[in-house]
C-alpha cells in the first residue's frame, strides 16, 4: 500500500478537462470506489460544462462493480453530503466538481456514508486499487441500476431553514451571487423562506461562468457590491463553484475578509454555546482566539484543510467534548449541530441570524468594531519544500514553535506559519500581527532565512 496520496489533493482530485481529467480516469475512480464501498452510492455535480460527461463515466464505473447509483443532478456539495449523511441507504457518494478552480478544470470529491470527505488513509487505498486496476467487476446479473432523484435537494433546503426561528429574516434585503453555480438552486430559496427579500446576480446555471470566475474574489464581486448599494440591501453573499464556501459584502458594498466573516458567525454561535471548543487550522487569524475567549471557548488547532477540521470535530465530540464551532479562514464554515462539512448555504443563513441578533444595526458597524489584524501571505517556489521548512526551523533557535502543519512561530505580538503546499512544489508563508510594522519585520526575517537556505 502507498504511504502518500498521489492523485488526490486536500480536496479530491482535480485537473484540466481533456488533459489530466478524462472520462477514462473518472470511470476508474468510480470502479475503485464501487469496489471499496459496495452498496448504494449518491452522485452529484456542479454546473461545469464537462460535468455531464464525467458524471456518466463515474456512474459507469460504480454500476460495473454492482453498486446502485442515485443521481442527484446539479446541487451544492454540502447538499449532497447532507443527503448522504441523513439517509442510511447510502454507502457513500461522489461529487463531480473542481470547486473554485477555473472553468476548464473538473474533479471528483469522495464522500463517506457519514457525509464527510474520505480520509487520507482510505484515499490511499482507493488510489492503490486505481493504479493496480483492481476492480471487483460484477457478473452480468449483478450489475447495478441507476435512479435519478433531483427533487431531494428540498431535504437540504428544509434542514437549513429549519435551523432558525420562522421569519427571522423579515424586513431584511439580501443580494445572492451564486456565480452561475449550484447555489443558484438553494441559497435564494433558503433566504426567501427565512423571510428575506432576495435579489440575485449570476443566478443562471452556466458552466462557462459568464459573470465571474468560480473563485469569489473582491474584484469578481464588484457587480455584487454595486447591486447591494443600488438595492439598499443589508448584505450580499457569494459562493464558490460548489457552494461549500460563502463570502460576503457588507451594506456599504465592502468585501468582508473571510477571517472576519468567521469571527462574526463564531461570535453568534459561541454566545449560544459558551465554554465549548472552536476547531480551526493553524493558518486562521488570532481574531478567532480573541472571540472564542470572550465566550469562554478554547481554540483547537488542526493542519490546513477542511477535512482535518471536520474529523477533529467528530473526534472531540466522540470524547464527550463540547464543540461549539469549526471552520477555515476562507469562508468554509462547519456547524457541528448540522453536519461535518463546510456549508455555504448554512453560512448564508447564519449571516441573517447574526444580523437579527444585533437588532437592526448595520453589518458595516458590527464589523468595524472587530479588532484589526494585518496579514502577510507569500509563496516561495522550491524543489524540496519540506527540506526548506526544516531549514527555517533550524535557523530560528529559541523561538516558540508549534508543528501541527509545517512550523508555526509564535511570538506575543505576531505569528508566522511556514508550510509546504499540499498542491504544488512551494512553501506558503503567512504572518499576522495587529501592527503592520511588526508583521513586515518578521516577514523580512523569515525571507532572509529562506533565501539563505
Amino acid at each position: 500500500m502507498g504511504n502518500k496520496k498521489q492523485m488526490f489533493g486536500t480536496n479530491g482530485v482535480r485537473g484540466v478537462v481533456g488533459e489530466m481529467m478524462t472520462p477514462t480516469l473518472v470511470l476508474k475512480i468510480g470502479a475503485a470506489l464501487g469496489s471499496m464501498r459496495n452498496g448504494t452510492i449518491a452522485v452529484g455535480r456542479d454546473t461545469r460544462t464537462s460535468g455531464e460527461a464525467l458524471a456518466h463515466a463515474l456512474k459507469a464505473g460504480l454500476l460495473m462493480t454492482g453498486c446502485d447509483v442515485v443521481d442527484m443532478g446539479i446541487l451544492p456539495t454540502p447538499a449532497l453530503q447532507y443527503i448522504i449523511k441523513t439517509d442510511d441507504r447510502f454507502a457513500g457518494g461522489a461529487m463531480i466538481t473542481a470547486s473554485h478552480n477555473p472553468p476548464e478544470y473538473n474533479g471528483v470529491k469522495i464522500i463517506e456514508a457519514d457525509g464527510t470527505e474520505m480520509a487520507d488513509d482510505e484515499i490511499i487505498r482507493l488510489e492503490d486499487r486505481f493504479f493496480a486496476g483492481e476492480f471487483d467487476a460484477a457478473a452480468w446479473d449483478g450489475v447495478g441500476t441507476e435512479t435519478a432523484a433531483p427533487d431531494r435537494l428540498e431535504e437540504y433546503i428544509q434542514a437549513v431553514v429549519g435551523h432558525f426561528p420562522a421569519g427571522i429574516g423579515k424586513g431584511m434585503t439580501v443580494v445572492v451571487d451564486p456565480g452561475s453555480g449550484p447555489a443558484a438552486l438553494t441559497t435564494p430559496v433558503i433566504l426567501e423562506r427565512m423571510g428575506c427579500r432576495v435579489h440575485t446576480i449570476n443566478a443562471r446555471l452556466d458552466g462557462t461562468f459568464p459573470g465571474r470566475m468560480p473563485e469569489p474574489t473582491p474584484e469578481g464581486l464588484q457587480p455584487l457590491s454595486e447591486m447591494v448599494i443600488a438595492t439598499g440591501a443589508d448584505f450580499g453573499v457569494a459562493h464558490d463553484g460548489d457552494a461549500d464556501r460563502a463570502v460576503f459584502v457588507d451594506n456599504k458594498g465592502r468585501y468582508i475578509e473571510e477571517n472576519y466573516e468567521f469571527g462574526l458567525i463564531e461570535d453568534y454561535v459561541c454566545s449560544r454555546n459558551r465554554g465549548g471548543l472552536v476547531v480551526t487550522p493553524v493558518a486562521t487569524s488570532r481574531l478567532i482566539r480573541d472571540i472564542a475567549g470572550k465566550h469562554g471557548c478554547t481554540v483547537d488547532y488542526t493542519p490546513v484543510g477542511s477535512i482535518y477540521v471536520a474529523r477533529r470535530m467528530i473526534e472531540l465530540i466522540g470524547q464527550g467534548k463540547n464543540v461549539s464551532f469549526g471552520g477555515e479562514g476562507n469562508g468554509g464554515l462547519i456547524y457541528s449541530d448540522h453536519q461535518f462539512c463546510r456549508d455555504g448555504g448554512m453560512t448564508a443563513a447564519m449571516m441573517v441570524a447574526v444580523l437579527a441578533s444585533h437588532n437592526g444595526r448595520d453589518l458595516s458597524d458590527i464589523i468595524d468594531e472587530l479588532p484589526v489584524y494585518h496579514l502577510v501571505k507569500e509563496k516561495y517556489h522550491a524543489p524540496d519544500p519540506a527540506a526548506l521548512v526544516r531549514a527555517v526551523e533550524e535557523a530560528l533557535p529559541g523561538e516558540t514553535i508549534e508543528k501541527i502543519d509545517g512550523i508555526k512561530i509564535i511570538r506575543d505580538d505576531a505569528w508566522a506559519l511556514v508550510r509546504a503546499s499540499g498542491t504544488e512544489p512551494m512553501i506558503r508563508i503567512m504572518i499576522e500581527s495587529k501592527d503592520p510594522g511588526v508583521a513586515d519585520t518578521m516577514y523580512r526575517e523569515i525571507m532572509q532565512v529562506v533565501r539563505q537556505a
